[in-house]
């Protein structure tokens, strides 16, 4: 006798449920990583930008020069900031996945338990029943033996 689940194509959804959501949120924090390694780039770029800024000022520099520079020092901080809520916004995604990789979790667990315990009542039933055929060939052999 073989054991057949009759859900087992339910417990395999929900294994690629989970899978899949496994991929969406190794994406969301693959983004993230990424805001992150842009912020740093312009940090760093905002670092030079003011070593720079403070070589030029003690250098005789134009002044059209230095406004350029601080309009550049500027732009870069207003790329920070928006970096800044990128990332908030990511880590947010992150968290969204994350509980959804958990809902998907628990699902496959619920599943993979009911058909774990559908196979111990399966063999539960096949040992009673070669229980039963060891009992008649014992009880077959008695009789057999006792004439």
């Amino acid at each position: 006798m073989k054991f057949r689940y009759s859900f087992q194509q339910i417990v395999d959804l929900k294994n690629n449920e989970r899978t899949q959501a496994e991929w969406i949120l190794s994406e969301a924090i693959g983004q993230l990583r990424n805001e992150e390694t842009n912020l740093h780039g312009l940090c760093e770029e905002k670092a030079k930008l003011h070593n720079q800024m403070a070589d030029a000022s003690g250098n005789s520099v134009m002044i059209s020069e230095m406004l350029l520079l601080q309009n550049y020092m500027n732009h870069l901080d207003q790329q920070i900031m928006r970096k800044h809520q990128d990332i908030q916004k990511a880590q947010h995604v992150v968290e969204k996945k994350q509980e959804h990789l958990s809902e998907r979790m628990i699902d496959e667990k619920v599943w993979t338990k009911a058909r774990e315990k559908a196979y111990h009542q399966f063999q539960s039933f096949v040992a009673k029943k070669e229980q039963e055929a060891l009992d008649e060939m014992a009880t077959n052999r008695f009789k057999r033996l006792s004439y």
